[in-house]
């Protein structure tokens, strides 16, 4: 696994998803084939990949984006969104139909589900990644991909991204089990607990269980899995031992988009030279502060607040 960024390579490229997020709040989900009556909708820029890139970009870091967009009326939603957080657009290629959607609903305690469909995701070529990282392997170290676009790409990704010497990172959400060799490719690993648990199949609950899975995606061919768990904070597992940094514990509205802070935050100090204890330790602070806001990219903190917060527990 790099452990600094080569010089002039400080950007962070996410390969992914994007969607328009519909989201309703309500004190419960309803029950199998209930109606029930919300407290709140909201439409944003959501999808996995483009939630990373805006974190990534919200943190500081030169940011480029690799995705397809719909030409439908939530093409500008997610431009203008995206655009809003610094993100590079050169390789958001515009196709036509649909753009992809989630369906996200959240209950009074801040937990949710997301039915999430690809549509225009589904349009991801190879062509597409290896124009888009050729051109961005000259100013970018690190890259972000995670399982929302065709899994039949995920290899392609990994092992471009390799060749190129970028930093890997995969965000194995939805978990979904992958070809042996795409973990070869694969620098750090960053499933919460649920995710360790399928792919691992090793029951994943607390620091050594947690530890345990990350032995398993090193002895896949890994370089390093961050496992985060909830509550019970992050544990990293390298080579050289497994570290369990704290979570910080705040009032949660909402946890969507949680992962993509603590993701994009990851890359974007991993770019700039962080060590992966260090560059965990920022993340869990982004991914903290995203549960204190509803919505998944207006929750997404900018850099100067993730600080402040640190600072604050610090002292």
């Amino acid at each position: 696994m790099p452990t600094s960024p080569p010089a002039g390579r400080t950007g962070v490229v996410i390969v992914g998803s994007v969607t328009a997020d519909v989201t309703t709040f309500s004190q419960r989900l309803p029950a199998r084939g209930e109606t029930i009556l919300g407290d709140q909708f909201t439409l944003f820029l959501g999808g996995k990949g483009a939630n990373q890139a805006v974190a990534a970009g919200r943190a500081g870091a030169q940011t480029s984006f690799v995705g397809c967009v719909g030409d439908d009326l939530f093409h500008d939603l997610i431009v203008d969104g995206l655009t809003e957080a610094g993100v590079d657009l050169a390789h958001l290629r515009t196709v036509p139909g649909p753009t992809g959607i989630a369906h996200i609903r959240v209950d009074a305690s801040a937990q949710n589900d997301i039915v999430m469909v690809p549509l225009a995701n589904a349009e991801l070529s190879k062509e597409q990644i290896d124009t888009a990282l050729d051109a961005l392997a000259v100013t970018s170290s690190v890259l972000l991909t995670q399982l929302e676009t065709p899994s039949a790409l995920t290899a392609h990704i990994t092992a471009r991204g390799q060749e190129l010497g970028f930093t890997v990172i995969l965000d194995p959400a939805p978990a979904a089990p992958l070809p042996a060799e795409v973990w070869r490719s694969i620098d750090i690993v960053t499933p919460n607990e649920t995710e360790a648990s399928v792919l691992s199949g090793i029951e994943v609950t607390d620091p050594p269980s947690a530890e345990q899975a990350g032995r398993w995606f090193l002895d896949q061919g890994a370089g390093a899995a961050v496992i985060t768990l909830a509550g019970q904070g992050s544990c990293v597992v390298t080579s050289d031992g497994a570290t369990i940094v704290p979570a910080y514990p705040v009032d949660a509205v909402d946890t969507t988009a949680a992962g993509d802070a603590y993701a994009g935050y990851l890359g974007a100090a991993l770019a700039n030279g962080a060590p992966l204890t260090d560059a965990v330790r920022l993340a869990t602070a982004a991914g903290a502060l995203t549960v204190t806001k509803h919505g998944a990219s207006p929750s997404l903190p900018v850099r100067r607040d993730v600080d402040a917060f640190l600072a604050s527990r610090a002292s």
